[in-house]
């Protein structure tokens, strides 16, 4: 009777043990477990998918920032101008104004370091992650534009943003550029010259080929873009400083504050001394810093003006000549 009982469970023991395997052999023929698994584990979907909602957001505090800055300089000239009666209100409207527009670029500035961590991430990986991630974001922007109805001023304000883009994709590149001067252990100039060459080529070919596509299918002939550039032209000639975002919805202080955080590191690592002198050589270099972006700025105003009323003249003469056939 025991045996009986032993070569029954030993039977059942072998046929549970039988079953399992075919069970473990067709789940390995399938790969439907390991495919779901694979790709929950893939870095790269994740980083896609970071990078994509993160660049939602950016978008969005792009927008908003621009209505909050015009909003301030709105209430500082109501403060300017107003009666001594409403000084008051108007000042404490000011510094709610001030308020909300600081902690929008905080966040605007936390949404691109974020996304400036992604691209070093993908970057710094060995598995291909930002060809991987180039090639998904980049087609879903082809696919999200190409099929739109879009009038030509809506046109005008895309090519606006996708030049606002390039901003901050600088932003991106200077930030895994400062990372490496901290962190690479190995020789990395000429990997960051090539992944930051392939990030601009594949930007720039999406950026054409998503214009081409939406100049066919709405019908927008190509010199509509040469009309877009004499309109920013004359924009730059007669706007004042403090209008220049109502342009190109363009604040910049969202990627100052990343380069900003950016520098700091760069000189607490590579500058000498000890704590009392060090902080003092990091403040002299974090104000030449300043300046010397200060500088850059009025610089390349002076060129964009410049190049604004040459292509302006050009425009009127070219105007001329058709006239006069």
């Amino acid at each position: 009777m025991l045996d009986t009982q032993k070569s029954c469970h030993a039977l059942m023991s072998t046929t549970f043990s039988g079953k399992l395997l075919i069970v473990q052999v067709w789940n390995a023929i399938s790969d439907i477990s390991y495919i779901y698994h694979m790709i929950r584990s893939q870095a790269t979907v994740k980083l896609y998918v970071v990078y994509n909602v993160l660049e939602i957001f950016d978008k969005l505090c792009q927008s908003f920032g621009s209505d909050v800055l015009q909003v301030v300089l709105n209430s500082a000239e109501n403060v300017a101008t107003c009666t001594n009666s409403a000084l008051l209100r108007e000042a404490m409207r000011f510094l709610l104004d001030e308020c909300i527009a600081i902690v929008s670029f905080v966040f605007h500035s936390f949404i691109i370091l974020a996304q400036s961590i992604t691209v070093s991430a993908a970057i710094r990986s060995h598995n291909n992650a930002l060809l991987t991630l180039l090639i998904s974001n980049n087609f879903a922007e082809i696919k999200s534009n190409v099929f739109k109805r879009l009038a030509k001023d809506n046109l005008h304000k895309l090519a606006y943003l996708d030049t606002v883009e390039r901003f901050h994709i600088v932003a991106h590149l200077f930030f895994v550029l400062a990372q490496n001067f901290l962190a690479a252990h190995e020789p990395w100039l000429n990997a960051f010259a090539w992944n930051a060459g392939m990030v601009f080529v594949c930007e720039i070919l999406v950026d054409v080929i998503k214009h081409a596509f939406l100049a066919k299918f709405n019908e927008i002939k190509p010199s509509a873009y040469s009309e877009f550039l004499l309109a920013l032209c004359k924009q730059t000639l007669t706007s004042q400083s403090k209008e220049i975002h109502k342009t190109m919805s363009f604040v910049p202080f969202a990627p100052a504050c990343v380069v900003i955080r950016v520098l700091i590191p760069l000189y607490a690592a590579y500058l000498p001394g000890e704590f009392p002198w060090r902080l003092v050589v990091i403040l002299f270099f974090s104000i030449l810093t300043c300046v010397f972006l200060v500088a850059l700025k009025i610089l390349v105003a002076l060129g964009l003006l410049k190049h604004a009323s040459w292509y302006v003249t050009r425009h009127k003469k070219k105007e001329k000549l058709l006239h006069f056939d």
